[in-house]
């Protein structure tokens, strides 16, 4: 898709979004550190997968929707 003209002149001492966003998430990492210290298991980036369980509790098994359904 081809992008549209913007009449604005281009800011040369604007931010870039993508060092922004790196420099948030390591501001980020740098700051779990410091909360968890002293600790021996190292600050995660990165969530973990919610597991099955996790995820069946969020939804209401069919017996709780047909009782909704009649109630």
């Amino acid at each position: 898709m081809a992008e549209t003209f913007n009449p604005a002149p281009h800011d040369k001492h604007a931010d870039d979004p993508r060092e922004a966003l790196a420099a948030d998430r390591q501001s980020k990492l740098d700051a779990g550190l410091k909360d968890t210290f002293p600790a021996s298991d190292p600050v995660s980036a990165a969530q973990p997968t919610p597991s099955k369980a996790d995820a069946d509790a969020d939804s209401p098994s069919l017996w709780a929707k047909v009782k909704a359904i009649f109630s």
